[in-house]
């Protein structure tokens, strides 16, 4: 089946099915970082195994529902797990779960992640807010035939997330005392962590923290024209020199340590982008 027809597929089964939800903004709960849909009413919760074409998780930490919430006057869709290229999905597999939600109208999302720190300055339990990224997956979902309804053969990649949400991010953090640090992600395959020598190398190419996702999501909601903010939970340290061994336990641990932190900033972002743009198209009327 053509990548168009499943997504289309997906689409129509959400519309007949669930005529009320209609996305705004799209929240990408990385690995244990699914506590925010638990802390907020919600008005529907389906399993991925009961969608057509969903790719499932097969990974501990990654829920697996597509949840409708709404907060401060947004409709927002949480995808409370993702998949990855290790698991053995494709490219294809693990964005349409996002293209579906913006052919519904979605225009924002904010893709959250478990990261390992490479910058020595940032510390495990820290907020990474992303400037940019490094693929370094091998893969992009844009490879194969363009449908140019969706986006333009060739999208430009030198302002993927925006600096208004960043903006809003970086004041947001400030009013609740949040350390947000900000950085370059780098994502690759996985599933085996880093070694020293790759750590030194990523580090030396620029990066902040490396992670085996969201780069791929980043790139298909960037196609699809989507404002994009990024934020990674730093579980972890990749020192070269003096590196422990980590396990995904205590990653996930880590991860819901910083829950907490992670829910009332993305709260209060909804909440301050609301205002700013209730205040666009108050002016905009006005005019």
């Amino acid at each position: 089946m053509l990548e168009k027809t499943k997504v289309l597929e997906t689409e129509n089964f959400l519309k007949k099915n669930y005529p009320d939800f209609q996305p705004d903004v799209v929240i990408i709960a990385g690995s244990g970082l699914s506590a925010l849909a638990d802390s907020i009413k919600q008005v529907m919760k389906v399993n991925y195994a009961q969608i057509p074409n969903f790719p499932v998780s097969t990974i501990a930490g990654h829920e697996g529902s597509l949840i409708h919430c709404r907060v401060n006057g947004v409709n927002l869709a949480i995808l409370a797990g993702r998949t990855h290229l290790y698991e053995g999905y494709s490219a294809s597999d693990i964005v349409r779960p996002l293209r579906v939600l913006r052919l519904l109208g979605a225009q924002m999302v904010i893709l959250t992640n478990a990261a390992g720190a490479l910058n020595p300055l940032f510390g495990t339990g820290n907020i990474m807010l992303i400037s940019d990224h490094i693929n370094l997956t091998g893969e992009n979902p844009l490879v194969g035939d363009n449908i140019e309804e969706w986006g333009p053969r060739f999208p430009d990649m030198s302002s993927v997330y925006s600096r208004e949400l960043m903006e809003i991010a970086e004041n947001t953090a400030l009013k609740l005392n949040i350390a947000l640090k900000k950085g370059v992600y780098v994502g690759i395959k996985g599933p085996s962590l880093e070694t020293p020598a790759e750590t030194r190398s990523f580090r030396t190419l620029g990066a902040d923290a490396i992670g085996m996702s969201t780069v791929l999501e980043a790139v298909a909601a960037k196609h699809m024209g989507m404002e994009i903010l990024g934020l990674s939970c730093l579980t972890n340290k990749n020192l070269p020199d003096c590196m422990a061994e980590t396990s995904h336990e205590e990653i996930l641990e880590v991860a819901a340590k910083a829950n907490e932190l992670l829910k009332n900033l993305i709260l209060e972002i909804l909440k301050s982008r609301s205002l700013v743009r209730g205040k666009c198209s108050q002016q905009a009327r006005k005019q």
